[in-house]
C-alpha cells in the first residue's frame, strides 16, 4: 500500500476553520495519530499528507490543511497553502464545528469547490452534542448556505459516524478520477511492447524510474508481454524476435538512436509522451510544440519540474533542454526554472512553458497547471513532446494515439 505513488492516489482534502476538528477527523478516518491535535487554534500549519487504503476505493491520500480563518502574516501564508491544495484535490471534506455553525469562510470554500467542480461533502462535527431535534434545527437554519451539498453528521472525537462517512465518501468520489491507461488501451492481450531504458549516470542506482515501472505494470495488467533493454541493445533485440513488437517505448533522451533502430512499420513513442496523456492533456501539449518553431532570441522560457531531484552534470531539464532550445532558435534565451510543488503565477511573462512528465503529480494537479497556462494565453509542452519535436520525430511519436501533428493548429 505504501509503495503506491502519491500521483496515482485519490486526493481527499480536509478543509475548514481552525479547531473545527479536521485533524481529529483525519486521525479517526485513518485510525492512527497522524495529525497533531490541540485546542490551541492554528496547530496545523503546513498541509499534512497521509496515504492509506480506503476499501473498496483503493489507495487514497488524505490532506489535512490549516484553518482558512488563520490570522496574521504567517496565518495568511498558511491559508494560501490551503487554497493551493485545491488544485490537486479530487474530493473535499468541509469540516464544520456544528456548535459554531457556518460562516463566510465555509461559504467561500463551498463556492470555490463548485467553481473548480470538486466533489464536496459537508462534515458536521460534534454530533455527540446534538439530539435529533437540534440537528434538524441546524439544517433548517443553514439550508440556504448548504443547498444541495451532501452533508453528514459525525463525532470525530468519539469516532461515531466514521464508518458511515467512509461509505458516503465512496459515493461522492468522481468516477473519472483515475487516469486513463498508460499504454494498455493501445494493446490487445498477447501483444509485445519493447521498453528502451538507458542506464547512465542519471539513472537511479539499483532501480528504474517511476514512469518506467508504471508502464511495465500497466502492460502486465493488460495481459501483454514486455521486453526491457538498453538503447544499444535494441537493434539486436528486435532482430531476435520472431515477430515485430506492437510498440517500442523509449526514454526521451535516446529518442534519435531508438528511432533510427526501430523499423518504420513499428509504432514508436516515449515514456514522457505516455505520461503526458496519462497525467495531462496530450493534445494540448502537442499543440504547444508548434510554438517552439516561432521562438526567437531573447524570448523567455519557463522550465517547470514537479520533483526536486539532484541535478546531474548533463541534466535533462537544467542543461539539455536549454541547450537544444538555444540551438533551435539560434541565439540566447531567458530561461527560468521552478521545482517541486510551487508553480509560478507570472505565467503571462513567458513565451513558452516546458513541463516535466509530471510523474510526481496527480492527474488533477497536472490538468490544473495546464489550465492555468491556457488561461494566461501561453503554450505549454512537456519534455518528451519537446524533445521529439526538436529532433523531427514528433509526428511518428504521436501516431500511436491517432494524432496528426501536421493538422494541429
Amino acid at each position: 500500500m505504501q509503495s503506491t505513488s502519491k500521483g496515482t492516489r485519490l486526493h481527499i482534502a480536509l478543509l475548514g476553520r481552525r479547531n473545527a476538528g479536521k485533524s481529529t477527523l483525519l486521525n479517526a478516518l485513518t485510525n492512527q495519530e497522524v495529525a497533531l491535535v490541540s485546542e490551541i487554534p492554528g496547530t496545523t500549519t503546513d498541509p499534512v499528507y497521509k496515504a492509506m487504503e480506503l476499501l473498496p476505493l483503493g489507495p487514497v491520500l488524505f490532506i489535512d490543511t490549516a484553518g482558512i480563518d488563520d490570522e496574521g502574516i504567517l496565518g495568511s501564508m498558511r491559508v494560501q497553502k490551503t487554497y493551493e491544495v485545491l488544485d490537486k484535490t479530487d474530493v473535499a471534506l468541509l469540516v464544520i464545528d456544528a456548535v459554531q455553525g457556518m460562516s463566510e469562510y465555509e461559504n467561500s470554500l463551498l463556492k470555490i469547490c463548485k467553481e473548480k467542480a470538486i466533489p464536496l461533502l459537508l462534515v458536521l462535527n460534534k454530533e455527540d452534542l446534538f439530539n435529533d431535534a437540534a440537528k434538524e434545527t441546524f439544517l433548517q437554519e443553514y439550508q440556504k448556505d448548504i443547498g444541495d451539498t451532501p452533508c453528514y453528521w459525525v463525532s470525530a472525537a468519539t469516532k461515531k459516524g466514521i464508518p458511515q462517512l467512509k461509505q458516503h465518501l465512496l459515493k461522492i468520489s468522481p468516477g473519472d478520477w483515475v487516469a486513463p491507461a498508460i499504454v494498455g488501451d493501445l494493446l490487445q492481450p498477447g501483444d509485445l511492447v519493447v521498453l528502451v531504458v538507458p542506464i547512465d549516470m542519471a539513472a537511479p542506482k539499483g532501480r528504474l524510474i517511476l514512469p518506467q515501472v508504471q508502464t511495465i505494470r500497466d502492460i502486465l495488467d493488460h495481459d501483454c508481454f514486455t521486453l526491457v533493454c538498453k538503447e544499444h541493445e535494441l537493434k539486436k533485440a528486435l532482430q531476435e524476435l520472431k515477430a515485430p513488437p506492437k510498440l517500442v517505448v523509449t526514454d526521451s533522451q535516446v529518442f534519435m538512436k531508438v528511432a533510427a533502430d526501430t523499423p518504420p512499420d513499428v509504432s514508436l513513442t516515449s515514456f514522457s509522451i505516455l505520461m503526458a496523456r496519462y497525467k495531462g492533456d496530450l493534445l494540448t501539449l502537442a499543440q504547444g510544440a508548434k510554438a517552439i518553431d516561432h521562438l526567437k532570441p531573447g524570448d523567455k522560457i519557463l522550465i517547470a519540474e514537479a520533483c526536486t531531484h539532484h541535478q546531474q552534470p548533463d541534466d535533462i531539464g537544467k542543461v539539455k533542454i536549454p541547450r537544444w532550445l538555444r540551438q533551435t532558435v539560434g541565439g540566447e534565451l531567458t530561461i527560468d526554472f521552478s521545482q517541486g510543488t510551487e508553480f509560478p503565477k507570472n505565467l503571462s511573462e513567458y513565451n513558452l512553458i516546458v513541463h516535466c512528465g509530471g510523474c510526481m503529480l496527480n492527474r488533477k494537479e497536472m490538468l490544473n497547471r495546464i489550465r492555468k497556462v491556457q488561461e494566461a494565453g501561453k503554450p505549454i509542452v512537456n519534455y518528451g513532446v519537446l524533445i521529439a519535436h526538436i529532433h523531427g520525430i514528433l509526428p511518428r511519436a504521436l501516431a500511436p494515439f491517432g494524432i496528426d501533428f501536421s493538422a494541429l493548429a
